[in-house]
């Protein structure tokens, strides 16, 4: 099974470069994240003629998260437990093939110290608890998306330049590595430890020129799904397209069996 996880940056925007690149790599599933539309708006017949069940959490300019599916899947939840009043679209989990699959798109949280960052702390608190629920069901769990979180000195260029930033804040790290903690498998480091593996590059200052990138884009596997890990990787194609992404898609290949 060939699942990837792609923070498009506007769904609408990327259309022609995801249809490209859909019928070019033939995912079983796909989380997309920062589809930035309402669900009634989210280009539905373009993934349904590519052979795709849609299953969307929309909001209208911002945010939003979508899963695709090339067999029927059944959605379970839009809501990330532990705060039913959170109207922000981040959350989506459906069960597909025996599998939970979790699409999320994690606050960035800058500035630091403002409400947006407090906002981003409470949201992976609220991340922990549900994953430690989600673990100890001993299902075989997937969550998957853009954590908005550079979680080693490795996963980032120059360290130095983001030591003010939320997505490198000790405390945000920290909050990341718990998920580790609870047994989850980094799907990209367990398999390569190398530095300069990165998923989003700014469109400022040259950064893709000069690959000054990071890597916030995260694929965790419950023990039971780890198990069954064959590969993982980032493909860096797209973004040397015209109008690409910032972001590029992660990949897992997973054993069915």
């Amino acid at each position: 099974m060939k699942i990837a996880t792609f923070n498009v940056n506007g769904v609408r925007a990327r259309i022609d470069t995801l249809i490209e690149w859909i019928k070019k790599t033939d995912p079983d599933l796909i989380a997309l994240q920062e589809i930035k539309t309402r669900e009634e708006e989210f280009p539905l017949s373009v993934f349904t003629e590519l052979g795709y069940h849609c299953y969307v959490n929309g909001q209208k300019s911002f945010n939003g998260v979508a899963i695709l599916t090339k067999t029927e899947a059944q959605i379970s939840c839009k809501i990330l437990p532990g705060n039913s009043e959170d109207e922000q679209a981040r959350f989506l989990e459906v069960y597909y093939k025996r599998k939970r699959f979790v699409c999320i798109y994690v606050p960035n949280g800058n500035p630091i110290n403002t409400e947006k960052f407090e906002y981003k702390l409470n949201w992976m608190d609220r991340l922990h608890e549900y994953s430690r629920r989600a673990n100890e069901s001993e299902e075989e769990v997937i969550i998957l998306g853009d954590f908005n979180v550079i979680p080693q000195h490795i996963d980032c260029k120059n360290p130095t330049q983001w030591t003010e930033d939320a997505l490198f804040d000790s405390r945000v790290r920290n909050k990341f590595h718990l998920l580790l903690n609870l047994g989850y498998l980094d799907a990209i480091r367990v398999l390569d430890e190398s530095n300069g593996i990165f998923t989003q590059w700014d469109y400022r200052d040259r950064a893709w020129e000069e690959n000054n990138g990071v890597r916030i884009d995260h694929i965790l596997l419950s023990p039971n799904a780890a198990d069954k890990l064959k590969d993982s990787w980032v493909d860096t194609t797209l973004r040397k397209q015209e109008k690409p992404s910032d972001h590029v898609p992660v990949w897992i290949a997973l054993s069915e069996k």
